[in-house]
C-alpha cells in the first residue's frame, strides 16, 4: 500500500527559507519514497506591472527578466545538487508568470499531494499581506501545504540523511 505522500512539490525563490524548504523536501521524499519536484517562478506579472507604472521601460524589463531567469536556473541547480547528494531524484520546473497561479497550475499538472514552502516573511502592512504571492499560493492550491521551519534542525536532518 502506498503512503499518504506520493508526489511532493517544493517552491524555491532563492531565499534562505526556500532552500531550507528544499532540504526538508529532499529528506521527506527520501524517507517516504515520494516523487520530488521543485519549481522557481519568475514573477513576470510584477515586471509587467512595473512597466505599466512606468518604473521600468520595456528594455529594462527584458534585462531584469533575463537576470531573474539566470537566478532561477542557479537555484534550481542548487536543489538538484542537494537532491543528488542524497540519492534523491528531482524534476525541475522554471515558470514565468504570477507566482501563485503558476504554483497552483503545477500542483494540478503534477497531481502533487504536498506543497512545501519556506517560512513566510513577516507581514509589515495590509498591502504586503494582500500581495504576498506565496501566501496566495498556499491558500489556493488543492493539496496540503507544509511550511518548513527551524533551519538548524532541518539542516541537521538533511546532513544525517544517508
Amino acid at each position: 500500500m502506498a503512503g499518504p505522500i506520493q508526489n511532493i512539490l517544493v517552491y524555491v525563490d532563492g531565499s534562505e527559507e526556500s532552500v531550507t524548504a528544499a532540504e526538508y523536501a529532499v529528506c521527506l521524499a527520501k524517507k517516504t519514497g515520494a516523487k520530488l519536484s521543485a519549481v522557481y517562478v519568475v514573477n513576470t506579472r510584477a515586471l509587467n506591472d512595473l512597466v505599466k507604472s512606468r518604473i521600468f521601460i520595456a528594455s529594462e524589463e527584458q534585462e531584469y527578466q533575463e537576470d531573474l531567469e539566470n537566478d532561477a536556473q542557479k537555484y534550481l541547480d542548487h536543489v538538484k545538487e542537494l537532491s543528488h547528494k542524497k540519492g534523491q531524484a528531482v524534476e525541475l520546473y522554471q515558470k514565468n508568470g504570477a507566482i501563485h497561479s503558476e504554483i497552483k497550475h503545477l500542483v494540478e499538472d503534477l497531481d502533487a499531494d504536498l506543497l512545501i514552502i519556506g517560512e513566510l516573511s513577516k507581514i509589515q502592512s495590509r498591502r504586503d499581506e494582500f500581495y504576498n504571492e506565496v501566501e496566495r499560493a498556499m491558500r489556493s492550491v488543492s493539496c496540503s501545504v507544509l511550511i518548513a521551519k527551524d533551519e538548524d534542525l532541518i539542516w541537521s536532518q538533511y546532513e544525517s540523511l544517508v
